[in-house]
């Protein structure tokens, strides 16, 4: 029979041993979202309506471009963070693998598309 505290055999572990990481990756991109987004609106917004040249102009400048990408790469890991969290909490089981997996999969996969078009479309 071992005599170990409480304290002792929860000391360096955490409540699942990664949830400060997972704290901090959420609050960093919140915040980096806090300022793109606003950012994204007002260059996205000013081009809806025009023609496709007019677009392809606009996005060929470095800063739409650039704003457009660190949108899409903020926004999807954003994603792909907070579903990963919410799966760990609601879904047990090899369902719960499953979903991580597929939240994995989908996020870096319209992350993918959406930097693609955004290449196609500033290239």
């Amino acid at each position: 029979m071992k005599f170990v505290t409480d304290y002792k055999r929860a000391v360096g572990m955490g409540s699942a041993k990664t949830g400060t990481e997972h704290f901090w990756q959420m609050k960093v991109s919140s915040v980096a979202l806090l300022i793109l987004m606003p950012l994204f609106v007002f260059t996205f917004g000013s081009i809806i309506g025009s023609s496709h040249s007019d677009v392809v102009a606009y996005f060929a400048r470095p800063f739409p471009a650039l704003v457009a990408a660190l949108t899409v790469i903020v926004g999807f890991s954003h994603f792909k963070s907070g579903a990963t969290v919410l799966i760990e909490d609601y879904v047990h089981g090899t369902a719960q693998k499953l979903a991580l997996i597929a939240v994995v999969c989908v996020s870096y996969a319209l992350m993918a598309m959406g930097l693609f078009a955004l290449a196609k479309l500033a290239l």
